[in-house]
């Protein structure tokens, strides 16, 4: 391994812990997840596997948006006011003789109530081992550090890894640990030390190109410097796989323009959110989103200037 290369002893050293404790509230106990759930597309079949759930505090989430009319939707919907538990909804496509996940989930060093794809995955009767491609969103704990298990070893050995470019320089350069808020400088080093496994056989790709067939690049960066969503065509409607560029089920849509705190650029969010929002309901597209209601798929309807996600079961 390179310079960048960090032994899981000095990951906890650098901060792990503390990262995790900063957003996980004490008592918080482990969500049951749901088994696979799966509707076809074109010649495959996309299914909704879950790696549980996090548990963030509302001050993290949407520190600057207005907080009387944040706490008020909230109410209106039934919703908890101090704590968002978001699921991790991780889309597994099958398609000819190839069997892709989208991002890996959190593992068993990030959060307790989260790393449960491993058990869901057998649970749905999906082997590791017969995993061909693996295709990141994003390089974020929750969407990354589920690449290698407690022995550091790759939990998906046979398969081929795929990452955005931009997405993939910004966490293997030196200086972004340095340049990270303090309480999220074990994310950095969490990403980096995970991506070394990566670097001798990773493929980068741009925004725009096909990173397997039928499998659309779309750059939906702000959440992350390299942030990617994908738009899976060959089926009556394209679907897209959001990633974290859509947060939350009421939030999101009805009010884009708030800026999220989980954004790294939270200004390139609102853009890429509305961008993103408007795609859907013009190319009638479904939706597959990483942290709405398990099992994170639906539509979403527009009223002016107002979304709405229509969840499908």
């Amino acid at each position: 391994m390179d310079s960048l290369d960090l032994t899981r002893r000095n990951l906890l050293k650098g901060g792990v812990a503390a990262g995790a404790a900063m957003v996980l509230p004490a008592g918080s106990g482990l969500m049951g997840a749901s088994p696979a759930q799966a509707f076809e597309i074109g010649d495959g079949v996309l299914s909704v596997i879950s790696d549980g759930n996090l548990v963030l505090p509302l001050s993290f989430s949407y520190p600057d948006a207005p907080q009387d009319e944040l706490v008020a939707l909230l109410e209106a919907n039934g919703l908890p006011t101090d704590t968002l538990v978001p699921d991790c909804n991780i889309p597994v496509l099958k398609t000819g003789d190839r069997v892709i996940l989208f991002d890996l989930g959190a593992g068993p060093n990030f959060m307790p109530s989260a790393g449960q794809l491993g058990d869901n995955m057998a649970d749905a009767g999906l082997d590791p081992a017969d995993v061909t491609d693996v295709i990141f969103t994003h390089a974020h704990p929750d969407h990354l550090w589920g690449l290698v298990d407690d022995f550091d070893e790759l939990v998906f050995a046979n398969a081929a890894y795929h990452m955005g470019r931009a997405e993939w320089d910004y966490w293997r350069d030196p200086g972004t640990v340095d340049a990270m808020p303090e309480a999220r400088k074990s994310f950095a080093v969490g990403a980096q030390n995970r991506m070394a496994f990566l670097k001798d056989s990773i493929n980068l790709f741009e925004p725009g190109t096909e990173v397997l067939p039928g499998v659309e690049a779309v750059d939906t960066s702000g959440h992350t410097p390299g942030h990617m969503s994908f738009m899976l065509h060959g089926g009556d409607d394209p679907v897209l796989i959001a990633g974290d560029a859509i947060l939350h089920h009421i939030v999101s849509f009805e009010h884009p323009n708030w800026p999220s705190g989980s954004d790294q650029d939270p200004d390139k969010g609102i853009a890429t959110r509305a961008s993103l929002l408007d795609r859907l309901v013009t190319d009638k597209a479904r939706l597959a989103a990483y942290h709405l209601p398990d099992p994170g798929k639906g539509r979403v309807e527009r009223n002016g200037i107002v979304f709405r996600f229509m969840a499908e079961g």
